[in-house]
């Protein structure tokens, strides 16, 4: 049973709705029905706003005091007497847009920027102005340049233009052995990235970029993780279709194992992205790229019972959408890649040095080098930016690759 169809029942609802808080009781309820929650969902919601509207009169404080402090202070209160469910908190937030965007209460505060966030702040906008990156590359600078600034500048801003070779190479120094090869090319990486914009916009008269040393790690010397196709039909063959969640999943890995989508692909998708005339959909690839692709019967069907069957009530235009209330599409790709990992586990499929969509992209690879395809008609399907980056799967080819060893003594190649 769904919000709406609750509240037209619930004696909490005409209760609190009869209160003096009525009207805002309306507002939150709208805002329920709106985000789809299902019948429990909202009964806690209900309950819960009932009990802070009941202590603030009790405290004597006013509603239009509310704010994040006094949520905290209540939660505080009301877990001496039962535990704090995982949800309560996502309520009490939804309950503050509702009284904000209704300016009924005081817009949030935002946190005091730190020094070390504001030279980020600044970097990040070089970057998307100057550089073109994507927003998520753009974060995933933010780890290693927060460390290196708490260590090296942590004055701030006025710290930037002392930097020198020798704090450079003792930092690196310090840290290249801290995790892995692969951690010490990104942290070297970022590094370089970020002395640059320093030099770039006269923050440090120093070019200190090339005092970055590298991280020795070969190319190409691992071979890629995948699974046969027998492994892959065997995954997709799990999914319940018979539920919403089943066809939902069912549809992402037939994009995972079919067409080679990444996870950020994947979620990323639209209802306007699919031309049903021409059997074709627009795929937001890696660098802004903005690629035309084929769409194959079986995953067309397979999108077609997800839409008709399976995808939720919602002004989101995403393809995909969250099962759980709200019904809005996934914040990035990691929720693709959780649900490719937990169909892998419904399968039975472990071991693998990757377990997450990624495997399915690789697999799709595999299996079209063993079947005839050249390396170049691999890497314009999977929009590979280098022939490098394709050619890791010559090695998995091992049939074609003994007919270029040379003899061994005895005449077995």
């Amino acid at each position: 049973m769904i919000a709406e169809e609750y509240l037209g029942r619930s004696r909490l609802f005409r209760r609190l709705k009869s209160g003096p808080h009525g009207q805002l009781v309306e507002l939150y309820a709208d805002r329920l029905v709106k985000d789809g929650l299902a019948r429990h969902g909202t009964w806690r919601c209900l309950s819960l706003i009932g009990d802070l509207l009941s202590w603030i009169a009790r405290s004597r404080s006013k509603l239009t005091n509310l704010d994040e402090r006094m949520v905290e202070r209540y939660l505080r209160h009301r877990a001496r007497k039962q535990s704090i469910q995982p949800g309560d908190r996502a309520a009490l937030k939804r309950f503050l847009s509702v009284l904000r965007d209704a300016c009924m209460i005081a817009p949030a505060t935002l946190p005091p920027i730190s020094p070390q966030d504001q030279i980020f702040a600044e970097f990040a906008d070089y970057l998307h102005r100057e550089r073109g990156l994507a927003p998520r590359t753009i974060i995933s600078h933010l780890p290693v340049i927060r460390r290196f600034l708490r260590e090296v500048c942590p004055a701030g801003a006025s710290d930037l233009g002392k930097i020198s070779q020798e704090d450079i190479t003792r930092y690196i120094e310090r840290h290249a052995r801290d995790w892995s090869a692969v951690y010490g090319k990104v942290m070297c990486w970022s590094l370089r990235t970020f002395l640059r914009y320093l030099h770039h916009s006269g923050l440090n008269p120093l070019a200190l970029a090339g005092c970055v040393p590298s991280i020795r790690r070969w190319r190409l010397a691992s071979l890629p993780t995948y699974l046969s196709a027998a492994q892959v039909q065997k995954v997709l063959d799990r999914c319940d279709r018979a539920t919403a969640l089943g066809r939902r999943d069912y549809a992402i890995l037939m994009m995972l194992a079919k067409l080679g989508l990444r996870a950020n692909e994947v979620a990323t998708l639209t209802l306007d992205d699919i031309d049903w005339r021409s059997g074709a959909m627009l795929v937001r690839a890696k660098g802004r790229q903005r690629v035309r692709m084929p769409m194959p019967p079986d995953v067309g069907a397979a999108i077609v019972a997800y839409l008709r069957d399976g995808r939720p009530t919602s002004s989101c235009r995403r393809l995909f959408l969250r099962t759980l209330a709200p019904n809005v599409g996934f914040a990035s790709g990691c929720a693709i890649t959780m649900i490719a990992k937990t169909a892998l586990e419904r399968a039975g499929i472990r071991g693998y040095a990757h377990q997450g969509a990624h495997i399915f992209r690789h697999s799709l690879a595999t299996e079209l080098l063993r079947s005839g395809a050249t390396l170049s008609e691999i890497g314009q399907l999977l929009r590979h930016g280098s022939h490098d980056t394709t050619r890791i799967y010559a090695k998995v080819d091992i049939e074609a690759l003994r007919t270029l060893s040379l003899p061994w003594l005895g005449g077995v190649q």
